[in-house]
């Protein structure tokens, strides 16, 4: 099986060269490889690139992430969350390649209190949103696609939510954190596997292309999540400042950004666990093993 990565760079790009190489020949390319193209604003050379290696898969784990950001640049946005996917789609079609492709929680309005089925119809809030729903319209057009909607997505690699929280505790006496967002964090880890899982897979059950909601188990707010890791870091030794009733719970509405969060980011993954025999692990066991991993490091 010959693989071609993109995104190689990011967290959960990083992940998949780990996860990916044991099943064949693998290519792994970022936005600053030299010799083929993974710049994803470079549309024509990501084509190219596609026929030259001519793959059995394509991974697509490259993205414009800046949420905030993409508010003040939605035409780079769409070109790199939709417009280069669409062409990974086009290229993969004709070679018949599998094409496995990320996408996010922020393709539905976070109403409700349910978890969202793969069924239940987008309404994104922001233009990362939209990028990503249209990124993922467009994959699903070829014939033989896994796209991955997550949510939370961390790594010990690279900053994340988790090594803020723990900087931000041993600096200060007081933190304050959003309370009225629900989710799952999802470690780049866990996605990487059960990439690697679901290809191994669908090898032989190609009738299991599709769309799947892939997250950890459980689900918390962000100040939850914040709770947790800094008590399991006060388990671990760490000398940590703040007072534990000193994290205190405050509104979405108190922490105004330039993009609208959804409030809902619960995913239902029954499908994918059914179709693959998997079973995604509690949030908590993934948020656990990056800390030890940290803190061991003093990376944080």
């Amino acid at each position: 099986m010959k693989i071609l990565l993109f995104g190689k760079g990011g967290q959960v790009g990083w992940e998949l060269q780990r996860s990916l190489a044991p099943l064949g020949e693998l290519i792994a390319l970022d936005f600053d490889s030299v010799g083929l193209c993974g710049n994803f604003t470079d549309l024509e050379g990501l084509a190219a690139t596609v026929r030259k290696v001519a793959p059995d898969v394509i991974v697509n784990a490259a993205a414009h992430t800046a949420v905030d950001k993409a508010e003040s640049e939605p035409e780079l946005a769409r070109t790199i969350n939709a417009l280069a996917p669409c062409v990974l789609a086009i290229e993969a079609q004709q070679l018949g390649a599998w094409l496995v492709h990320y996408s996010t929680d922020y393709v539905f309005d976070g109403s409700g209190s349910a978890p969202w089925r793969e069924t239940d119809s987008p309404a994104p809030l922001s233009v990362y949103g939209r990028t990503k729903l249209e990124g993922e319209q467009a994959v699903a057009r070829c014939k033989r696609h896994l796209i991955f909607r997550t949510s939370w997505v961390y790594a010990a690699r690279g900053g994340n939510f988790a090594k803020t929280m723990l900087r931000l505790a041993r600096e200060r006496d007081k933190l304050t954190v959003i309370a009225d967002q629900i989710g799952a964090p999802t470690g780049a880890e866990l996605l990487a596997d059960i990439t690697a899982h679901t290809l191994l897979t669908v090898k032989s059950q190609p009738e299991l292309s599709g769309l799947y909601h892939l997250a950890a188990g459980g689900e918390t707010s962000w100040h939850g999540y914040a709770r947790h890791v800094i008590e399991y870091a006060r388990l671990r030794g760490m000398e940590i400042k703040v007072a534990p009733e000193a994290v205190l719970p405050i509104p979405t509405k108190a922490y105004p950004l330039p993009a609208p969060r959804p409030l809902n980011s619960r995913l239902n993954t029954s499908k994918l666990q059914t179709a693959f025999g998997v079973v995604l692990p509690e949030w908590q066991r993934g948020v656990e093993r990056m800390l030890d991993e940290v803190i061991g490091d003093n990376s944080i």
